[in-house]
């Protein structure tokens, strides 16, 4: 009997000790994170999963599971730089999203017309070949994607107008319009406030972000110290349902740098 409860301790011990380190390195290092949305096509796709660099940025409360972490503000902090991808926790519902950075503290940022403004002046937009993917139904939530083409049936290629845009500093990346006159292409002038960052997802007709405050379910300005971490590459991409569905991976988004 002793020798029974002797390997039971020892099993308790084991799954204890491994759920600490686990806890440590998700907290200091990397935290797993799976694109559950389509906000941020075509640089992210629904399936794709990625670790987050923790250690970007430094570390607030919220770097630690449930946000425990026992101190305020930021320690060993690191401001993001323009274009970066982040993970943050949503200023008022504790979610965690994934957007890219694009107005720094200080800066003016407006869009007209579809077209993003920065401190007055608009950035460079380069027509690119269509973003094109097939209508089905995408990840676990089974998301069907929005397309410029539309209506588009099940099975049919669906479209959506792709562009290079080119932020000041020279970094450029994809954005995908769907359609013009949406609701977030034409905002206010907004003012970024010191610690705080504006951010936008790279498909802007599907994506709710600081361009809509948070009193309607948008992100507003998000908080320096809710910054999780840098979305820095791709390690494995499932197109599926399911993980295990090893048919549907995308093998040519392994190991992926993002950016």
């Amino acid at each position: 009997m002793a020798k029974s409860e002797g390997g039971v301790m020892e099993t308790v011990k084991t799954v204890f000790w491994a759920l600490l380190i686990a806890g440590i390195f998700r907290t200091l290092f990397f935290q797993p994170f799976w694109i559950p949305s389509g906000s941020m096509k075509d640089t992210l796709l629904i399936g794709d999963f990625l670790f987050v660099n923790k250690m970007a940025y430094g570390y607030s409360r919220h770097s630690c599971p449930f946000s425990m972490c026992p101190f305020e503000g930021r320690i060993f902090g690191s401001e993001p730089e323009r274009g970066d991808v982040v993970v943050f926790r949503h200023p008022t519902n504790g979610t965690d999203f994934i957007k890219r950075v694009i107005g720094l503290p200080g800066d003016r940022v407006q869009v007209i017309d579809g077209v993003l403004h920065l401190n007055g002046e608009p950035v460079r937009l380069t027509p690119e070949a269509p973003f094109e993917e097939v209508v089905e139904p995408q990840g676990p939530q089974g998301h069907i994607p929005r397309c410029t083409n539309a209506p588009v049936g099940e099975g049919a290629i669906c479209s959506k107008d792709r562009a290079t845009e080119e932020l000041p500093g020279g970094v450029t990346h994809s954005v995908l319009n769907i359609q013009d006159g949406s609701r977030g292409d034409n905002t206010p002038e907004f003012v970024v406030p010191e610690g705080h960052f504006f951010v936008m997802g790279d498909n802007r007709d599907n994506s709710i972000d600081s361009r809509f405050p948070q009193s309607i379910g948008g992100v507003g300005f998000v908080p320096f110290e809710n910054l999780l971490g840098r979305a820095d590459r791709v390690i494995f991409s499932s197109a599926g349902r399911r993980m295990v569905y090893f048919w549907t991976w995308r093998s040519d988004r392994f190991f992926r740098a993002i950016e």
